[in-house]
């Protein structure tokens, strides 16, 4: 078998100094606020003024590196590349992108573009809707990562819609948007996935919505119909300040005659009821199908109508289908868990006849040592869940949780990058201890293979979001060359080393 390994490390060996060296063969071009936008420019020496310019100029396989500074005015991106293309800030967070009348960054046209690196928010002055909008049926194969991305004055932090495809939005962070509206709104797309990411708000903004919606407002019309193979993984979401009639998460809002989403996994996150505003419920699945929430921890006061979730149609909806969830962990510390209800407290909120099937399975429900609430007048209880555990998780206490939004050089609570507040948040309000009932607790069948910290479960996983005990790999957010090598490249060096 050695000389089998040997055989394979030739093989990954030769494999690599061609990709290497593709990749080094790569031009980088640079932007900064003192650069002039002229063809010959580009140059570390004689740079580019506007990304907008730049992203025009460049080849397919180059690299935009973005001094820091503050770049006003729309940055649009409209070409697309079969090999991608990289704007970065080339220190972290120091590229500062604002505009004053509507969205700073657009895409309709684009593929093969990832953005990194970011801060990016409207001007005070705005009065536009959106602060970054991807769009169209010609889209695809788009990436936002590691950006800072808050304080939109009118409408959406990030609007995905229109036909969108092949959008991955990793390992940001999201807070403040003013209007009725969304951190991201995922609308009539194929194929997006939403992890590693940190949301939050800082002020009371009572008219605002749900942290993420997934939806489909506009029918057939660009060949999508319902948005669908929707991953929203491994997030941190955490003190609302928005509509008491809205979730963290919401599946489906718009009452329409078609499943408005189908095929939604939600997976790994945690989310942190620590403020004292009311919201209607953790999640809402409204009018879709194939909807799975599972390995999830929601924990805190959480002042809510429905503790877990809300499972309804509305309008023209259909009954939700295949709702599952499964191997969460619902736990209100405080004896509170459901108490602001209409009529009756509750952990779901579930009308007759909005479902046509909902499965609880293996789910943890702590309610501080009082009784489970069960309204008999819901379709959807506890009391289903015919493997639940009703036992104290020993979570920590939510307190002194950080309002990490950035100062221009620093996170709030001293922090210097998005995954250092990301892992803090985590470990410090989201890991059970060693003796909890969740440990080897989980269900093997349908677990993800690592936990919100993207440490590799155990054949016998822990309920909820956190694997205890095991180990964390290197960050999933590298701002290093490795990150440009294909995964599978990646999986051959794990096997042969």
């Amino acid at each position: 078998m050695r000389t089998g390994f040997a055989g394979w490390r030739w093989i990954v060996g030769g494999v690599l100094w061609l990709v290497v060296g593709t990749f080094a063969s790569a031009q980088t071009f640079y932007v900064a606020t003192s650069g002039s936008d002229l063809p010959a420019n580009g140059s570390a020496q004689n740079p580019w003024k506007s990304i907008s310019y730049a992203f025009d100029q460049v080849p397919d396989g180059a690299t935009i590196l973005v001094s820091p500074g503050l770049y006003s005015g729309r940055v649009r991106l409209d070409r697309q590349f079969n090999n991608g293309i990289t704007i970065r800030s080339s220190l972290p967070y120091q590229a500062r992108l604002r505009h004053d009348d509507g969205a700073v960054v657009i895409c309709y046209t684009c593929a093969g573009v990832t953005l990194e690196g970011f801060d990016i928010a409207h001007a005070a002055s705005n009065t536009g809707a959106l602060v970054i909008q991807i769009q169209t049926t010609q889209v695809s194969r788009v990436t936002l990562r590691d950006n800072i991305i808050h304080d939109s004055t009118n409408n959406d932090l990030l609007k995905i819609n229109n036909g969108a495809r092949e959008v991955l939005v990793e390992g940001n962070m999201f807070y403040n948007q003013q209007g009725s509206d969304e951190h991201i709104d995922v609308n009539s797309v194929e194929n997006v996935t939403i992890r590693d990411n940190i949301f939050f708000n800082t002020r009371s903004q009572s008219s605002t919505s749900s942290f993420i919606v997934i939806k489909d407002s506009n029918g057939s019309s660009d060949g999508i119909l319902g948005s669908r193979q929707i991953r929203v993984q491994r997030n941190v979401l955490f003190n609302w300040q928005g509509s008491d009639g809205q979730s963290f998460i919401r599946v489906g809002e718009d009452g329409t005659a078609n499943y408005e989403a189908q095929d939604v996994l939600i997976e790994n996150n945690l989310m942190l009821g620590n403020s004292s505003r009311m919201q209607r419920s953790a999640l809402t699945v409204q009018g879709s199908r194939d909807v799975t929430f599972r390995f999830n921890t929601v924990v805190g006061d959480l002042p809510s109508r429905s503790f877990a979730a809300r499972l309804l149609a509305v309008g023209s909806n259909q009954a939700n289908q295949n709702i599952q969830l499964n191997n969460n962990i619902w736990s209100d510390p405080s004896g509170s868990m459901g108490s602001e209800g209409f009529t009756g407290a509750d952990v779901f909120d579930a009308p007759t006849g909005d479902n046509a099937s909902v499965v609880l399975q293996r789910n943890l429900y702590f309610n501080g040592g009082q009784a489970i609430p069960a309204d008999t007048s819901q379709a959807v209880r506890f009391s289903q869940d015919a493997q639940r555990i009703v036992a104290n998780p020993q979570l920590p206490a939510l307190s002194g949780v950080p309002m990490p939004s950035y100062n221009g050089s620093s996170f709030n609570g001293g922090f210097n990058n998005i995954r250092a507040v990301f892992v803090h948040l985590v470990n410090r309000y989201g890991r059970p201890s060693q003796n909890s009932v969740v440990v080897n607790g989980g269900l093997v069948a349908g677990a993800p293979q690592v936990d919100i910290l993207g440490a590799l479960r155990d054949a016998q996983p822990d309920i909820g979001a956190v694997e205890v005990g095991a180990t964390t790999p290197r960050p999933p957010v590298n701002r290093g060359p490795s990150k440009f090598l294909p995964s599978w490249i990646m999986i051959l060096l794990d096997e042969a080393g």
